[in-house]
């Protein structure tokens, strides 16, 4: 079937529907494109790093390494030592004496943990919501394609099957696109979902092993 003849013979509301389902889909690929080549990035790099960064020699060279990485672990150590130092530097006042050093670490490691965490999700909002809307989008297409052929079919006075199939026929394509938007966002939000929650796991033990390196060894080395 021809869609542009479907776009064509179809109302105003049945093309903006087609058109509706056409950007959601531009988006999705877009979106799904991106956020792929982050993750394979984003492993990579973090692979790497977090291998590199525990056979350092010491904090001066464990955060050399992190400071020319763009993986999340490298971001968490960073973040750990710029703690560290502001903890030091303001030891003897009001924040040494409110908070202890394993709170404080915590508390800031926490924060950038979350913040990591949430860049890893930026885009999925759209697949949800793309795979969750764009078959009853089409759907509402369908049934108001349907709406207009039976009242053509009316208005013409010729109930045969030769000129019913066809407009109905063409807004059920409606349908059919819905669909074809929304199968490969959920595939892909399940994808990252999973992708997500493994590479969140690794950052989270780092991030364990982090705070436990700078308590125990109080993070000599760092300046």
């Amino acid at each position: 079937m021809d869609l542009s003849l479907v776009l064509h013979s179809g109302d105003p509301i049945l093309q903006s529907v087609f058109g509706l389902l056409v950007l959601m889909s531009i988006v999705s690929w877009v979106v799904i494109i991106a956020r792929s080549r982050l993750l394979w990035v984003m492993k990579r790099h973090q692979q790497k790093f977090m291998a590199s960064f525990w056979q350092a020699q010491d904090w001066q060279e464990a955060l050399s390494l992190a400071v020319k990485h763009q993986a999340p672990a490298a971001k968490l150590a960073c973040a750990g030592a710029d703690s560290l130092r502001h903890y030091r530097a303001h030891e003897g006042g009001g924040l040494g004496q409110a908070v202890s050093l394993d709170d404080y670490l915590v508390r800031n490691l926490r924060t950038k943990l979350s913040q990591e965490t949430a860049k890893m999700e930026r885009g999925l909002t759209w697949l949800a919501t793309t795979g969750s809307v764009s078959p009853f989008i089409g759907l509402f297409g369908t049934v108001w394609g349907i709406y207009h052929a039976l009242v053509g079919i009316a208005t013409a006075g010729n109930a045969s099957l030769t000129t019913v199939a066809a407009p109905i026929g063409e807004a059920l394509v409606a349908t059919a696109a819905g669909l074809a938007v929304a199968i490969p966002a959920v595939v892909a939000y399940n994808a990252f979902i999973r992708s997500n929650r493994r590479l969140a796991q690794e950052l989270d033990g780092f991030t364990h092993d982090l705070h436990a390196q700078l308590l125990t060894e109080g993070g000599h080395g760092i300046r």
